[in-house]
């Protein structure tokens, strides 16, 4: 008789790109900083309408919080679950305030062409088939930008070391899509940008049968 085991397919991001996965309902998947204090954005699409996605906006009033917490879960823009924050082996500093970077901020930091989150999301978002997206608030994993007692956001370099990670799991059929934020102006990934990696979880049967 077949035993349930578990296969993990490792999806190793390099620095400042993207890499994405198709999920199913009730698949894990780390997200694994690689060498330390690398921030990343991570997207989910619901797979049968991408026009539904993980939206920070409406995760933050479904849980009264404005961090993500271990056990909350994240909802799309049609309040409904698509992903659940299982486990923190961080020192447990992420953001949902903070929007992915794109070429217009980098057209007003440096010279000539710069990688950014929203072109890494909108390659592989296009590898799927999916030209046409929204751009969401992303959950900015590992990112350390506290906010005061005054209100005022600060960009301070992740706390991260090698290896440390988050788990979730898919709530929905969905793409799940992680950037290694190419951000080397303000000191959030100690402007030296690395990889980070996916691992996707998926249970098998005993003679290895997925």
């Amino acid at each position: 008789m077949a035993t349930d085991v578990q296969r993990r397919d490792y999806v190793p991001g390099p620095a400042r790109e993207g890499r994405g996965t198709q999920l199913k309902a009730g698949q894990r998947f780390p997200c694994i900083d690689i060498e330390c204090q690398q921030c990343g954005d991570l997207f989910a699409f619901f797979r049968d309408d991408v026009r539904e996605y993980q939206s920070a906006e409406h995760t933050s009033v479904w849980n009264n919080a404005i961090f993500p917490r271990i056990g909350e879960q994240f909802v799309t823009n049609r309040r409904r679950p698509i992903l659940t924050f299982l486990a923190d082996d961080t020192p447990g500093r992420h953001d949902m305030l903070v929007a992915a970077c794109d070429p217009i901020r980098f057209e007003l930091g440096c010279e000539g062409w710069h990688a950014s989150c929203q072109e890494n999301l909108e390659e592989v978002m296009a590898g799927f088939g999916h030209e046409e997206i929204e751009i969401p608030q992303p959950i900015n994993v590992f990112t350390n930008i506290p906010l005061d007692s005054e209100g005022i956001l600060h960009q301070e370099p992740a706390l991260t070391k090698a290896g440390d990670s988050i788990t979730l799991r898919a709530e929905l059929d969905c793409y799940v899509v992680l950037t290694a934020c190419p951000q080397d102006i303000v000191p959030i990934n100690a402007k030296n940008p690395t990889p980070l990696a996916l691992e996707i979880v998926r249970e098998v049967g005993g003679d290895g049968a997925s």
